[in-house]
């Protein structure tokens, strides 16, 4: 079976003032299955968001060659680009970024514009993370817990291959750590795929897989 992500000898290097030279990614190979929940730790600064957003299709790498459930994503135009992303991949990030002007039914709609079935998706989703009772709420009247729970439905409701997550829990008590942990993994046991990245050490014990980051070079903890 074709793994969902494939990264192949992938590095991203930024050119400063002064004509130092960073590296985002130092010749990063990795491969992710369907139904796999891979958690990357590293420290700020480490490459883990510039490994998220090339996985993504909004960073294109210096070098290498990065495939996403089975397209090489730097071969695509910009449109199709957005298209793809639209189609297979949902983000989660630990600032929410929920439109404050929309309620949270309709801003987990926004993952998936145009989709016959959206509404009964959403609502499933509402269900399911405990945000029936919230759905007319606009998020200036959520907790944290809420919000991360209503962005993380809204990364699943257009059912993705992939998910990325960019310290998702980072804002979280451990009740609401514990839910969106579980939601992801579910996710996986349902046969989507999540990259995770973090500081911390939260995803561990959900994650099928650890990896470690740090200048940009990534490496396998080990295999639970």
């Amino acid at each position: 079976m074709e793994p969902t992500i494939s990264l192949t000898q992938v590095s991203k290097h930024y050119s400063m003032p002064g004509g130092r030279n960073v590296v985002g990614l130092d010749e990063v190979s990795l491969s992710v299955d369907r139904g796999q929940f891979v958690s990357v730790q590293g420290p700020s600064g480490s490459g883990k968001t510039t490994l998220l957003l090339t996985i993504g299709g909004m960073q294109r790498p210096t070098s290498g060659q990065v495939t996403v459930a089975g397209r090489d994503l730097y071969a695509l135009s910009h449109a199709e680009q957005t298209k793809f992303r639209a189609d297979h991949l949902g983000f989660v990030f630990q600032m929410f970024h929920l439109v404050p002007y929309l309620n949270v039914i309709e801003n987990i709609c926004l993952g998936a514009i145009g989709q016959a079935d959206v509404q009964e998706q959403a609502e499933g989703l509402l269900d399911r993370l405990g945000l029936t009772d919230r759905w007319q709420h606009k998020p200036s009247h959520l907790s944290v817990g809420e919000c991360q729970r209503t962005a993380l439905a809204r990364a699943l409701v257009a059912r993705p291959d992939l998910i990325l997550a960019d310290e998702p829990t980072g804002n979280l008590d451990p009740e609401n750590t514990a839910v969106v942990l579980k939601v992801l993994a579910d996710f996986c046991q349902e046969g989507g795929s999540v990259l995770l990245v973090t500081h911390g050490q939260e995803a561990h014990g959900l994650a099928d897989r650890r990896l470690q980051i740090e200048k940009g070079r990534l490496e396998e903890l080990n295999v639970l």
